[in-house]
C-alpha cells in the first residue's frame, strides 16, 4: 500500500504543486511504505519516523527487513537524508546494496538503541554515508 492509498484526508490531491511529489506529507501515510535500492531490490518497510524533539526535524526512519509477520525481523535506523521519495512507484529509495543492508547495524523491537546518543548517531550516519554534522547544522 502506498502513501496515496493511506491518504485519508485528501492531502495528496494534485493542486498544481511544483515539486516531484507532495511538498508536505503526513507521517502516518509514510509508515508502511516500501524501501527499494537503485537495483529495484526490496530492502524493507518504514515502521516508524523518529522526530528530534529539540529541533522539530525528522532524525531517522525506522526500517524493518526480513522476518515473517514481524517474527525475526530486524530494525534499522536509517538517516532521513539517506532516503529519497520515489513518486513514480510511491515508495522510498535507499542507495545501498542489499548485502550491505543485510549486514547493517540493527536492533530488535525489544532492544531499541539510544537514538539521542551522538556516538551512535555518528556511527549510523557513517554507515549510510550521510553527514551527521550537516544534519545537526540544518536542524538548528
Amino acid at each position: 500500500m502506498s502513501y496515496e492509498d493511506r491518504d485519508q484526508y485528501g492531502m495528496y490531491v494534485d493542486n498544481g504543486h511544483k515539486g516531484p511529489g507532495p511538498e508536505l506529507m503526513g507521517a502516518d501515510t509514510l509508515i508502511g511504505d516500501h524501501v527499494h535500492n537503485l537495483k529495484n531490490e526490496h530492502l524493507g518497510e518504514i515502521k516508524e519516523i523518529m522526530l528530534d524533539m529539540r529541533t522539530g526535524k525528522i532524525a531517522y526512519a525506522v526500517m524493518a527487513y526480513g522476518g515473517v509477520l514481524t517474527i525475526g525481523e530486524k530494525l534499522f535506523a536509517v538517516p532521513w537524508e539517506a532516503l529519497t521519495l520515489d513518486t513514480v512507484n510511491k515508495r522510498f529509495t535507499l542507495n545501498i546494496d542489499k548485502e550491505r543492508i543485510e549486514a547493517a547495524p540493527g536492533f530488535d523491537k525489544d532492544d531499541w538503541p539510544d537514538m539521542a546518543n551522538q556516538t551512535w548517531a555518528s556511527q549510523v550516519h557513517s554507515y549510510y554515508g550521510t553527514d551527521a554534522g550537516a544534519s545537526q547544522r540544518a536542524n538548528r
